[in-house]
C-alpha cells in the first residue's frame, strides 16, 4: 500500500514566491540539451507553471502538459501565467502523480522538479513516469537535498532549523534528502543502472538582493506556510521555536558576507 504524504510547504504566498522564480534555465538546465522542438512533455507538480511554460516555448512544435494535485487553485494561476505569455501549446490538468491519468507511452519526456521528495512512494511515482514515457524517451527529475545545505557565516540556530525542517518533512511522509537517492529509487522503479545519467545543480544566493529574498521567504515560510501547521501538529516545533527560526533566517539575511548554497540532485533516465 502506498504511504500517504502531506505536502510540507503548501501553496502559501511565501512558497509561491520561490516557485514563481523558477525557470527552465535555472531549474532544469540539465534537461534542456535533450529537448527537441516537436516533443511532447509532461511536467508533474507544475505548480504556478513557470518552468512548464518555458518548456512549451522551447517545444514550439510540440505540446506540454502540466499536472498538479486535484482541488488546488494553483492550476488557475498556471493557466493565467501561460496565457499572459501568449503560450498556447500547453494544457494544465489535475491528477495523482502516483497513478497518472494517461495511457502508456504518451510522452517523449516526463519531468518533475522538487516533487519526489514530497510523495509517500517516490519509487511508485518513478514507475508511473516510466510507464507514460515512450520507448526511447526520457524521464527527468531534479530534487533538493536538504542535508546538503551550506551557508556562511555560521549563525546560531541555522543548524537547528535545518535539522527541524528534515524532521518535519519526514513526519509528513516525505524524504528531504531526496537528491542523493535518485539513482537508487530509479533502479528500484525498473530503470537499468546504465540508463541513468546523474548530475548536481546548485542554487547559490549571495548578493544583497538574493539574500534578502531567500532569507525573507524562508522566514515567512517557517511561520506562515503549511510547514508551521504540520511542525506544531507533529510536536516537533512550538510557536516560540517557529518564531525563533524565522528570526534566525532574517539574521543570516542581514549578514553582509552571507552566502547560501543548496544542492539539487539531477537524474536523466532513458526508457
Amino acid at each position: 500500500m502506498t504511504k500517504e504524504a502531506e505536502y510540507t510547504h503548501g501553496h502559501h504566498e511565501s512558497v509561491l514566491r520561490s516557485h514563481t522564480w523558477r525557470t527552465a534555465q535555472n531549474s532544469a538546465a540539465y534537461l534542456l540539451p535533450y529537448l527537441k522542438p516537436n516533443m511532447t512533455l509532461l511536467d508533474i507538480g507544475c505548480g504556478p507553471g513557470t518552468i512548464t511554460t518555458d518548456f512549451a516555448t522551447i517545444l514550439s512544435e510540440g505540446h506540454v502538459t502540466g499536472l498538479e494535485v486535484p482541488n488546488s487553485d494553483i492550476l488557475d494561476k498556471a493557466r493565467a501565467y501561460a496565457a499572459g505569455r501568449g503560450v498556447t501549446n500547453i494544457t494544465f490538468v489535475a491528477g495523482d502523480a502516483l497513478a497518472l491519468p494517461f495511457p502508456d507511452a504518451s510522452f517523449d519526456v516526463v519531468h518533475a522538479h522538487q516533487v519526489l521528495q514530497h510523495v509517500g512512494d517516490p519509487v511508485q511515482m518513478l514507475k508511473e513516469m516510466r510507464r507514460v514515457t515512450k520507448p526511447g524517451g526520457i524521464v527527468a527529475t531534479r530534487e533538493a537535498d536538504m542535508g546538503g545545505l551550506v551557508w556562511y557565516p555560521e549563525i546560531e540556530g541555522m543548524k537547528e532549523w535545518q535539522e527541524g525542517y528534515i524532521q518535519v518533512a519526514r513526519a509528513n511522509g516525505g524524504e528531504p534528502e531526496a537528491g542523493r537517492r535518485l539513482h537508487v529509487w530509479a533502479q528500484a522503479a525498473g530503470f537499468p543502472k546504465e540508463s541513468l545519467t546523474l548530475s548536481v545543480g546548485p542554487w547559490c544566493f549571495y548578493t544583497p538582493e538574493e539574500r534578502a529574498w531567500w532569507s525573507g521567504l524562508w522566514a515567512d515560510r517557517t511561520v506562515s506556510s503549511n510547514f508551521a501547521t504540520s511542525a506544531v501538529k507533529h510536536g516537533i516545533y512550538t510557536q516560540e521555536r517557529l518564531q525563533r527560526d524565522a528570526a534566525t533566517w532574517r539574521k543570516w539575511g542581514a549578514e553582509e558576507d552571507g552566502w547560501f548554497t543548496l544542492l539539487n540532485g539531477e537524474l536523466i533516465a532513458r526508457v
